[in-house]
Order: structure tokens, then C-alpha cells, then sequence
């Protein structure tokens, strides 16, 4: 449907559909390929080929949009059922008025049409109804089996110094707590707070967290996306952790992690208190305070889980863990052997003994290393300064040749006066005559 400002306006399934279509249009897709993919018959494919075809985009819309209904009911009777309403049933609900319609007036008209009609005309608004109740979830048994992660943003020094994150880990078994303040809440932060949790502890089980942007994409799939096969996306954060087999659980309501959240709320009235007696203003002096005060409270406030078994993995050595919980991003590997990334240029110096891979994964550590890596092998390289390619050299114009018409008289014109001349002469061969062809021009 077109507005006056001359946008068109389609749903998220018809802007599929068209994109589709366009596929088909530019050869790059078969209708037996589109009807697949938008899961309609190939007809009706056909059908979205030749509107868009003639109508363009807008004949991938619903022809029906914007019109009135062919079903619709008359609008006599709907002016009788809303005079019928005010007169007998002004305080009825839709379900009920309904029912009396039908019964006292014979008056048949559906619930919802019923409901339709009270709402435009001003006589009935839904009624509100108490939101869903939250299901009270066991905590888990043993240690380690669950984590709830998250980030707290709040003025924690109080206007004495810059405004802090508290990354926060919560036990589900023990309410145990391991937490690191931080400038923002961010991927290179999740990764530094969750490299010192598993040093620790170890590796746990699962992590339960929000949907926020650095721990868990929310980003659906494109059409591209979905032609090509590809799974859904992951984020830095996540990718790491189901490297190292911890299953990331997202949380789709604040109640659902709420041990962390009350974590929080406890935080912001207790540790704002211990900052602010100890006259903290920076960072790195707030983790330290936060250091000594962190077992004084896991003493008072932890509880005994009902499993004692410790289901915390061990954690790999501490290079290879630097290495999985980092930045990784995939080039592609150049015929001269150098690559690309961030503006500066890489030399790989040592030879391919096996298959010469065709991309390799910049990895940017939490300490600041920046490596490049073929799978689990870093392969050694340096900086290099790329020459600028020089400038071509200047093409001459190349001379273009005149463009020759030839005269009249020219023998390229005499072709059909010379096949004039040869029929002629047959002609008077045949007839007996010696005339000269020359008085015949």
C-alpha cells in the first residue's frame, strides 16, 4: 500500500517474498527454487514473477490491502446491533452481548465482529488482566552446575570518581558471588571477568544471562543467510563459550536470572556503603576493596547446595584459554602470503608444509597480543610496511580512424547498376539484338 509520501508499505513475509522474486528475475534462482524457499506452488510464484514484472515492487503486495472486505457485513446491521447495544446492553461485555443479540433481538453477528465494532465506536475497551505468573524454578544441585551472569550500570562511587559496571557471577547452588567493576559492559569485559572466574574455579557448566548485545545475538537470519545454509549468529562471548563446552542459556525476562538481579539490589545498598567509607574514587582501588569484601559476604550469604559434588571442569592452561577467549576474526590469506587487518599488513614467514589454507583467524588476546592462527597452530608472521602501487602509466588516446563514405561513383555503389547492366544484356541476347550495351547506361 502506497502512503503520499511514496513509500510502499509491506509486511516482513512480503519483503521476503520479494526478495525472492528478485532472485528469480535476475536468473540467479529457478520459480522451482523460489517456491521451495517461500514455501508457496510454483504457480503462485509465477504469479509474484509477472506482477513484479509489470507492477514492481508493489505487486508483491496483497491486492486486498487497504480495501474493504468482500465479506463484510452490511451497514444497516451494524447500525441496528449498535443502537440494539445502547439501548438494552450498555454495560455488557461482547461474549454476552452477543448472546443476547441473538437470543432477544435475532441479531447474528460473531463475538469478535461485535468487539470490533464497540471499539471503534467508542462503547467498550478491553479490560486489562493480570500478567503472567513467573513458575518458582528449584535452584540447581552441586556447584558449578549454573552461573547467572550479569552487569550492573549504577553511580557506584557516588560522584567521587567515573561511573562503573559491576560484571557480576552468581552460583544458582550456593549464591556464591565473583564480581570485577569495569568501565562499560562490553565483550573484551565479559571475556577478562570470565578468564578470572574459570582460573579460579574453573569451567562451569552453563551460564544463565541476558540478551544483551556482547553476550548473545539476537539478530535473525537474512534471506541470504537462510539460502546459503548458514547457522544462526553468534557473538564473540558465546562463540568462546561453546568452544570451551559451557552451554550459554539466555533470559528472556529480568525475573528469570533474579538471584543476580536481588544480587544487585543488595550490592547497591551494602558495597555502595564500603566504597564510600573507604574514600574510593578509582577503579582499580574499588576491585580492591571489592576483593576483601567479596568472602566476607559469600561467608555470610552463601548456602550449602543439596549435592556436594563440584561440577566444575578443568580449566585449560591459561595461554590456551587466553587464546579461545578473544577477539577472532577471519581473513583471507593473499597469494603473496600476507593479509590484511585494521589498516596494517602481515607477513606469514614461515612456508606451508600441509595444505595452504585459503583464510586464518586474527586473534586479539585480553592482555593485548595480537596473533594469527591457523586453528589451535599460531603461525608466525610480522608487520610489514605494503608498498603503494604505483600510479599506471598514462594510456595514449588511441587514434581513431575517419569514418570513409564513399563518392557515388565509387565501384562499392556500382553493384546493383553493374547487376542491372548483366540482366539487361542477357535480355537482348535472348532477343536477338546487337545493341550496344554502352547506349543502354
Amino acid at each position: 500500500m502506497m502512503d503520499d509520501g511514496g513509500t510502499l508499505a509491506m509486511t516482513r513475509e512480503e519483503a521476503r517474498r520479494l526478495l525472492v522474486v528478485q532472485h528469480v528475475l535476475d536468473g540467479r534462482m529457478r520459480q522451482r527454487q523460489a517456491a521451495d524457499v517461500v514455501g508457496r506452488s510454483i504457480r503462485q510464484v509465477r504469479r509474484w514473477v509477472q506482477r513484479v514484472r509489470h507492477a514492481g515492487p508493489a505487486g508483491i503486495v496483497h491486492r486486498l490491502r487497504g480495501q474493504p472486505s468482500n465479506r463484510r457485513l452490511p451497514r444497516t446491521l451494524q447500525q441496528r446491533v449498535l443502537a440494539c447495544y445502547r439501548a438494552r446492553y450498555a454495560d455488557f461485555g461482547p461474549t454476552l452481548a452477543c448472546e443476547k443479540l441473538q437470543e432477544r433481538d435475532r441479531l447474528r453477528v460473531s463475538r469478535e465482529t461485535l468487539r470490533q465494532w464497540l471499539r471503534a465506536a467508542g462503547l467498550w475497551q478491553r479490560q486489562r488482566r493480570p500478567g503472567p505468573q513467573h513458575v518458582w524454578r528449584e535452584r540447581k544441585a552441586a556447584r558449578g552446575e549454573m552461573l547467572q551472569l550479569d552487569g550492573s550500570h549504577h553511580d557506584w562511587l557516588e560522584g567521587r570518581g567515573p561511573r562503573l559496571v559491576l560484571m557480576a557471577y552468581i552460583d544458582d547452588a550456593t549464591s556464591e558471588v565473583f564480581a570485577r567493576f569495569y568501565d562499560y559492559e562490553g565483550t573484551l569485559p565479559a571475556f577478562e571477568s570470565f578468564y578470572a572466574y574459570v582460573i579460579r574455579h574453573g569451567l562451569p557448566q552453563s551460564v544463565y544471562l541476558d540478551r544483551h548485545g556482547a553476550y548473545y545475538s539476537t539478530r535473525k537470519l537474512s534471506v541470504e543467510d537462510e539460502l546459503a545454509g548458514r547457522a544462526r549468529p553468534q557473538t564473540q562471548f558465546e562463540r568462546a563459550l561453546t568452544h570451551l563446552g559451557v552451554r550459554v542459556i539466555p533470559a528472556y525476562s529480568p525475573q528469570a536470572k533474579g538471584r543476580v538481579e536481588r544480587l544487585f539490589r543488595t550490592f547497591q545498598d551494602r558495597l555502595i556503603k564500603e566504597l564510600r567509607l573507604a574514600r574510593i574514587t578509582t577503579r582499580a582501588a574499588a576491585n580492591t576493596v571489592l576483593q576483601r569484601y567479596l568472602p566476607r559476604y559469600n561467608r555470610r550469604f552463601s548456602c550449602a547446595p543439596r549435592s556436594t559434588d563440584d561440577l566444575h571442569h578443568p580449566a585449560p592452561a591459561p595461554r590456551r584459554l587466553r587464546r579461545i577467549l578473544a577477539l577472532h576474526t577471519l581473513r583471507t590469506l593473499r597469494q603473496d602470503n600476507t593479509l590484511q587487518y585494521e589498516g596494517k599488513w602481515y607477513l606469514l614467514t614461515e612456508p606451508w608444509r600441509t595444505r595452504r589454507p585459503q583464510q586464518l583467524t586474527v586473534v586479539e588476546t585480553i592482555d593485548g597480543q595480537r596473533l594469527i592462527c591457523h586453528g589451535e597452530q599460531v603461525v608466525a608472521s610480522r608487520e610489514i610496511v605494503r608498498p603503494e602501487r604505483a600510479a599506471p602509466a598514462p594510456r595514449w588516446p588511441s587514434r581513431r580512424r575517419a569514418v570513409v563514405i564513399p563518392a557515388t561513383d565509387h565501384p562499392w555503389r556500382q553493384f546493383d547498376r553493374v547487376q542491372r547492366l548483366k540482366a539487361l544484356k542477357n535480355r537482348t541476347v535472348l532477343l536477338g539484338r546487337t545493341e550496344d550495351i554502352s547506349t543502354l547506361r
